[in-house]
């Protein structure tokens, strides 16, 4: 999973978010940053009943945080979606040819582009796809439409 902090750069590049079952969020700056959130109908957790552990539900009428605007959150995109948001990026621009390299604890993902072989490095392979999208988005590349799962 990405970092808050690249996640916050990917939203100021422009990066959209239409929220879709199973999407990862964050609430930045009110002490839940450190929290990720899940766009789900219902939460499960485990609880001890009885002195057995049991599946219990809860609706987000037991929370105390009612709702939350969209633009008060941040979307977290997982490993495929950030591949596929690359995927189609690259696409837009006439480029559809990139790998991912995992050496040595580092992951790179590497394409070419303006005939230019590029190459970011990071240690998971969702911050190395964050930060080539990061580049093309720099380069004037918009995506429209941007769906969660």
């Amino acid at each position: 999973m990405i970092s808050l902090e690249t996640a916050r750069k990917l939203r100021d590049a422009g990066l959209a978010w239409q929220p879709a079952q199973g999407d990862r969020f964050a609430i930045p700056d009110r002490g839940l940053d450190d929290h990720t959130f899940v766009i789900n109908d219902m939460a499960a957790i485990i609880e001890v009943l009885g002195g057995a552990p049991a599946v219990t539900f809860h609706g987000t009428p037991e929370w105390a945080l009612d709702y939350l605007y969209l633009g008060e959150t941040i979307w977290l995109p997982d490993e495929g979606q950030l591949r596929t948001l690359l995927q189609d990026a690259l696409a837009a621009h006439g480029a559809t040819v990139y790998d991912l390299l995992y050496i040595d604890g580092t992951y790179t993902c590497r394409f070419e582009f303006d005939e230019q072989a590029l190459a970011f490095h990071a240690p998971s392979a969702s911050e190395a796809y964050a930060e080539a999208l990061l580049h093309v988005f720099a380069q004037g590349i918009t995506l429209m439409g941007i769906k969660g799962r």
